[in-house]
């Protein structure tokens, strides 16, 4: 033990600093880590409280703020709720208040109440009462049966998936034009695709709405459907700049064996490019779940066709005295595309970030 502590006090300071920093300089990143995302989640678990609840506990200002109702004891066939009561002796009771006045109510002890009504002298406003955690997950099937879940989500599934359909087809092939081909004006054409970015929608929302309205698709899911099979800006770069970083060496390699370029694309390119893919799959399916403005502007009519963003949209309009049933109907909206992203996420991060295959 000796030697131990003569080891010890020959380390100097500044090599015990240096190896106690990077534990330090961990703890503190992790924490703050936790802080951002805490806040960041706060909303989502506010929703998931209140819609955990019922009127009466949203108004209770005393109520805390997780679902939770006043405690009661069945006293000669009547309920009363239960405080805890302090006493001259430092003890703290748990009793229900059966008789209530300005300077001296009446008690019972639920643990004995054999022993008759205790006397106390004091105001019981100033007491606490008991609350006992009372979660109504009856909110999420009422919700479900009153907002016609299933219809909606049909209709939001429906929408979603065509459209992801009509965006692959079209941004893949028009990706793989302006990463694989030259022709006259490419780099002009490609600069005007990308400009079409920052053009506002309602820029083009008269005029959009004018032309499907003659042709006769205004209440219908034509207006939010056919346009995807149009390719996109967004989609088209994130694609091209993908297909990038694929050697072209395997493109050589498919020609050499008599591959054209549409078998190149579907048996070399497609399948390196599978999280692009995810990634462009995703954010349409979140888009088209989020999507309220065009449903409303071309579904507004045909609420058999509307989408679960509208659907919900109407509810709450209709139940907005309600919080615990507008928050249990906006957690059944995030299920599935919360679900989507956490099964896909390691694609999809893979995509975004445009890793590739290795050189």
């Amino acid at each position: 033990m000796a030697t131990q502590a003569r080891t010890l006090r020959r380390i100097p300071s500044t090599v015990v600093l240096r190896r106690i920093r990077p534990f330090f300089a961990g703890a503190v990143t992790t924490l703050i880590a936790l802080s951002i995302l805490t806040v960041y989640l706060s909303p989502l678990g506010y929703m998931l409280v209140t819609g955990l609840k019922n009127k009466e506990m949203i108004t209770d200002s005393k109520a805390p703020i997780w679902p939770a109702l006043k405690e009661t004891f069945t006293y000669e066939g009547k309920e009363y709720p239960l405080y805890n009561v302090p006493t001259e002796d430092g003890r703290m009771h748990t009793w229900a208040l059966i008789q209530k006045t300005t300077e001296q109510s009446t008690f019972i002890d639920p643990a004995n109440p054999e022993a008759g009504p205790i006397q106390w002298r004091g105001r019981w406003r100033i007491l606490k009462p008991v609350w006992q955690l009372s979660p109504r997950w009856e909110n999420f099937p009422e919700a479900w049966k009153d907002l016609n879940l299933p219809r909606l989500l049909r209709n939001t599934i429906a929408i979603a998936a065509i459209g992801a359909v009509g965006t692959l087809l079209s941004c893949i092939v028009v990706a793989y034009g302006f990463s694989r081909f030259r022709f006259p004006a490419k780099g002009f054409l490609f600069m005007l695709l990308i400009s079409t970015i920052i053009l506002p929608g309602f820029v083009t929302l008269v005029p959009t709405y004018t032309v499907f309205q003659r042709i006769g698709w205004v209440g219908s899911w034509l207006p939010l459907l056919v346009p995807h099979f149009f390719a996109n800006a967004y989609n088209v770069f994130m694609l091209r700049q993908f297909f990038m970083t694929i050697p072209k060496d395997l493109d050589e390699a498919a020609m050499i064996d008599g591959a054209g370029p549409l078998r190149t694309l579907i048996s070399v390119v497609l399948p390196q490019a599978v999280p692009a893919l995810i990634a462009v799959s995703l954010l349409h399916i979140v888009w088209a779940w989020n999507d309220y403005f065009n449903p409303l502007i071309y579904l507004s009519t045909r609420r058999d066709l509307q989408p679960i963003a509208l659907g919900i949209q109407s509810y709450n309009a209709l139940h907005s005295a309600q919080p615990h049933m507008v928050q249990a109907t906006s957690l059944l909206g995030l299920f599935v595309p919360v679900t989507i992203f956490f099964l896909a996420q390691r694609f999809f991060m893979r995509g975004i970030v445009f890793t590739g295959v290795e050189k």
